[in-house]
């Protein structure tokens, strides 16, 4: 059951994938909440959606959104919705930090898109507050994951809405923004995120293959959080 419950409502953006549980989890307690999912293409959308259902059990949420959209499927430009484009694997041994570059699986501006949507859904069902499970650090180095962009981003929202020019507001969520990856799985534990129901794998969608980035993101924080992740995998051992 929701904790310390408030009278504003939230959605959530809701991949299906272990930050976003986190911030579903959080925003539940919180009160109100609704999520939102969109595929686009990604080569485990099947997957990903199943993952979205099933948080969305187990935390309770009964108000959701699934929806599809097929913009980023028809321009390319990522490992994760165009099969011409190889998901990278990343070695213990390969030397080079994840997120020291904007890798092939960075979607063009999909964030962006993302919140647009859930923006308009919030106007409609008088949300003020939209949750994403953003993470700067230990990420992949996305553009549109930096602190900066969701400062534009809720000017953008108070400048452009109904609700802003009524002198209401609707503001983005970044909770998860500034944490490492395994104080994100601490945090989860302690939340009870149902972890063994979310999906990370950028390429499979039975067993997740444990050498695209975020797979060695996810089970690198696990081991340095102490804790056993829940989903089994495929591929070399992990060091922490």
């Amino acid at each position: 059951m929701p904790e310390n419950q408030d009278n504003e409502k939230s959605i959530v953006l809701l991949s299906g994938g272990m930050d976003s549980c986190v911030c579903a989890a959080l925003a539940a307690r919180e009160g109100e909440t609704a999520a939102m999912h969109i595929s686009y293409g990604q080569r485990t959308e099947a997957r990903e959606l199943r993952s979205f259902h099933g948080i969305c059990d187990r935390l309770g949420i009964e108000q959701r959104l699934a929806v599809r959209n097929e913009l980023f499927a028809k321009i390319g430009g990522s490992a994760l919705t165009d099969q011409t484009i190889s998901v990278p694997l990343v070695s213990n041994n390969s030397g080079k930090p994840i997120g020291a570059h904007i890798p092939v699986t960075y979607v063009p501006f999909r964030n962006a898109n993302l919140l647009s949507a859930a923006v308009s859904w919030a106007e409609t069902i008088s949300a003020s507050r939209i949750y994403i499970g953003a993470v700067e650090q230990d990420s992949s180095g996305y553009p549109d994951c930096r602190p900066a962009f969701y400062e534009a981003f809720n000017q953008t929202i108070s400048a452009g809405t109904k609700a802003g020019s009524e002198g209401g507001a609707i503001t983005v969520l970044t909770p998860l923004i500034a944490m490492k990856k395994y104080e994100i799985v601490t945090l989860g534990m302690k939340l009870r995120a149902p972890f063994d129901l979310t999906w990370s794998c950028y390429s499979a969608d039975d067993i997740a293959c444990g050498v695209c980035e975020s797979c060695v993101l996810r089970r690198k924080a696990f081991l340095a959080a102490g804790s056993s992740d829940p989903i089994p995998y495929t591929g070399e051992a992990i060091q922490a």
